[in-house]
């Protein structure tokens, strides 16, 4: 889709017709999707109305998107929790919180892209050679763990935090990836 000059608006209308007033196009969500893949910034507006429904319609996406496929990432547990927070006190946190967190994944992914390709070059990797998904489960698990630290911190009824708990995950993180990547040195070495 060709970018318009300045910021991109979206009108819906009641029809539920979305028109991108930057092409001149009718859209569906799934232009909006792949516009959001590309790095595209858009404002979605209610056309009768001009009301900014920009969020409204990106959870729509992530709903389509979930649904559609069989590979969702948003688990039930994460749902739940989430669900959890509205009405709470802690639902001021959360958005800023979840927003640094994805920033911090969305950099240890580059960083992690770049390894590779320093690594192996540009040529695609060797399926016996591809990051084993554990790596990933083991990342996910120390965002959690992360996720909920933070939550105490917030939380006045929890009992005190034991030593171990109290040191600094970005040092344990730091920590796990030198020995992942030793593991990973190891196992191309052997090759």
């Amino acid at each position: 889709m060709a970018k318009a000059s300045g910021e991109i608006i979206i009108k819906k209308y009641a029809n539920r017709r979305l028109y991108n007033t930057g092409t001149s196009t009718y859209v569906t969500l799934d232009d909006l999707a792949k516009m959001v893949k590309k790095g595209e910034e858009f404002t979605v507006q209610d056309a009768k109305s001009g009301d900014d429904i920009t969020h409204s319609v990106l959870t729509q996406i992530i709903f389509e998107q979930e649904s559609k496929t069989g590979n969702t990432l948003l688990p039930i547990s994460f749902l739940r929790q989430l669900i959890s927070y509205y009405g709470d006190q802690m639902q001021m946190v959360v958005p800023s919180f979840l927003e640094h967190s994805m920033k911090a994944f969305t950099e240890q992914q580059s960083q992690m892209r770049e390894q590779m390709t320093t690594a192996f070059g540009e040529m695609p990797m060797p399926k016996n050679l591809q990051m084993p998904m554990q790596l990933v489960e083991e990342q996910v698990k120390r965002n959690t763990e992360m996720f909920h630290q933070a939550m105490k911190m917030f939380s006045p009824f929890l009992t005190p935090q034991t030593p171990q708990e109290t040191k600094r995950p970005e040092s344990k993180d730091i920590d796990d990836l030198k020995e992942q990547l030793r593991t990973l040195q190891n196992k191309l070495d052997n090759l």
